[in-house]
C-alpha cells in the first residue's frame, strides 16, 4: 500500500518543525523566551509541527516511568503556553516510527568524521566517560526529524546551527544521488530576546543541565518560590540599574527578563528605575514573573488532571504527523530500492 499525504499538503504555508526534550518536570523561563514564545507566534504564519522528542532523551540513562510522565508534562506545558492543536500538529516523537527508520538511512549517508565534528557531542562526551553511540548519532536523528516533514524552516539558536547544517547537507546529498525527495531546510532566526542567564551565575546560560535550582525560574514554580528566587538573584556592585552585560551581568540579565515579559524597552526600564535600588526593581520583577507563570501552571495542571483528553490530543497529532512522515519515507524507500513498509 502506498502512503499518501493529504491533498491539502499540495498547497500549504511554509512548514516549520521544532522539538523539545522531556528531560525535566518543568520547562524554564529561558525555554519560553528563547524558543516556545516563537513557536506560539509561528502558528499564525506557518504549517507548524511541534514534537516532544523523547527518543532524543534516551542518549543517557533514563527511568522509563519518569520519561513517560515527563513526556506528558512537556506536552501539557506546550498546550498551556499557547500551542493550539487546531493550528499546529503537536505529537510525541516515539509515536511516529518513521523517525528512527529514516535516521538509519541518513546514518548510512553520513561520514564518520562528519558526525564526529559535531561540537555538542565533543562537549558532552568530554564530561562523561560512558558515552552512547546514540549521543554520537543524535544530530542525524535530529536531521531525520526535520527531513521527514520536509520542513521549510527550523527555529534555531546558535547552539543548533551546526546540526541544521548537517540536515541541509544530508538533504542535498540524498537529492543529488537519488533524486529530489527532501526539502532543504532554512534556518528561522529566532527573534532577538537576549539569552536568559542563570540567576545565581549570570555568566552562564539558564539551563537544567548546568544550573542549580536557585538559578532557574521554572514555568511551574509557585509564586512564592519565584519571588524568593528573584529576591536572591545575583546583582552587582553599585546600585545603578543599567544594562551592561560585561560589567553588570546580574542586573543586565534581570533587565532582559523584565523587558522580554513586558515588551518594555531596556532604555525605558533604565529610566523608570533610575532613582531606585535593586530591592524595588526585584520586587516589581518578581510580581511580573509570578503573574506570568501562574496561569501557565494552572493550565498545565488542568491538562494533567485529564490525561485521557491529553492523550487524545497527542494521538491525533501523532496520526497527522505519521501521515506526512509515512509519505516521505515511502518516497525514500522507492528511491533506495527498498520494498515499501507494511502498513496497518
Amino acid at each position: 500500500m502506498t502512503s499518501t499525504e493529504p491533498a491539502t499538503e499540495a498547497v500549504r504555508r511554509p512548514r516549520v518543525l521544532s522539538g523539545i526534550q522531556p528531560t525535566a518536570d518543568s520547562f524554564h523561563l529561558g525555554n519560553y523566551l528563547g524558543a516556545l514564545r516563537n513557536w506560539v507566534a509561528m502558528q499564525d504564519t506557518h504549517d507548524a509541527f511541534y514534537c516532544v522528542v523523547d527518543l532524543h532523551a534516551i542518549t543517557v540513562d533514563h527511568d522509563p516511568k519518569l520519561l513517560r510522565k515527563r513526556s506528558r508534562i512537556a506536552a501539557a506545558q506546550l498546550l498551556a503556553v499557547g500551542i493550539d492543536p487546531a493550528r499546529s500538529t503537536l505529537f510525541v516523537q516515539s509515536q511516529v516510527p518513521e523517525h528512527p527508520m529514516l535516521s538509519w538511512i541518513l546514518e548510512c549517508h553520513t561520514g564518520f568524521g562528519e558526525a564526529g565534528r559535531m561540537t555538542q557531542f565533543k562537549d558532552k562526551s568530554a564530561k562523561n566517560e560512558r558515552v552512547s553511540v546514540g549521543l554520537f548519532t543524535y544530530p542525524i536523528l535530529q536531521a531525520a526529524d526535520i527531513l521527514l516533514y520536509r520542513a521549510d524552516a527550523v527555529p534555531v539558536g546558535e547552539d543548533q546551527r551546526q546540526h541544521l547544517e548537517l540536515s541541509r547537507d544530508l538533504a542535498q546529498r540524498f537529492n543529488t544521488k537519488y533524486g529530489n525527495v527532501f526539502t532543504v531546510p532554512e534556518a528561522h532566526i529566532i527573534k532577538a530576546t537576549g539569552t536568559i542567564q542563570d540567576l545565581t551565575e549570570p555568566a552562564r546560560k539558564m539551563s537544567k543541565s548546568n544550573s542549580q535550582p536557585a538559578g532557574i525560574i521554572d514555568l511551574l514554580d509557585d509564586p512564592n518560590r519565584i519571588r524568593k528566587k528573584i529576591k536572591s538573584a545575583v546583582t552587582d556592585t553599585g546600585r545603578e540599574i543599567v544594562f551592561d552585560p560585561e560589567n553588570k551581568p546580574g542586573v543586565s540579565n534581570l533587565l532582559t527578563i523584565y523587558s522580554s515579559l513586558t515588551e518594555t524597552s531596556i532604555e525605558e526600564l533604565q529610566n523608570r528605575y533610575a532613582d531606585s535600588g535593586y530591592g524595588d526593581f526585584k520586587k516589581d520583577l518578581a510580581e511580573i514573573v509570578a503573574d506570568f507563570c501562574a496561569p501557565i501552571a494552572q493550565r498545565t495542571k488542568s491538562y494533567l488532571d485529564d490525561t485521557a483528553e491529553l492523550d487524545k490530543i497527542l494521538l491525533a497529532g501523532a496520526e497527522k504527523a505519521h501521515s506526512v512522515a509515512a509519505h516521505t519515507l515511502a518516497r525514500v524507500y522507492r528511491k533506495m530500492g527498498f520494498r515499501e513498509p507494511v502498513r496497518d
